[in-house]
């Protein structure tokens, strides 16, 4: 389970939207490999400044790296 929820909350993916925000992206400090990461999925959209994006999905990395998303950089669903 672990890895599959590391692979879902990592930030590191191709077209990631760039609307999504994340607790670690307002921390200025170096990362501890010595400490594990959390993953605790702290994950916002920047538009609904909630944790559900603007076309009713939750907006964490897994689901915001598809440009297939109708929201996907813009904040609008057509």
């Amino acid at each position: 389970m672990l890895n599959l929820d590391a692979e879902r909350f990592a930030t590191d993916r191709d077209h990631l939207c760039t609307s999504l925000r994340w607790k670690r992206q307002f921390i200025e400090a170096e990362r501890d490999p010595a400490v594990p990461p959390t993953n605790d999925g702290l994950f916002w959209c920047m538009h609904t400044q909630t944790c559900i994006g603007p076309d009713g999905e939750v907006a964490e990395p897994g689901n915001c790296s598809s440009k297939s998303r109708a929201c996907h950089g813009t904040g609008h669903c057509s």
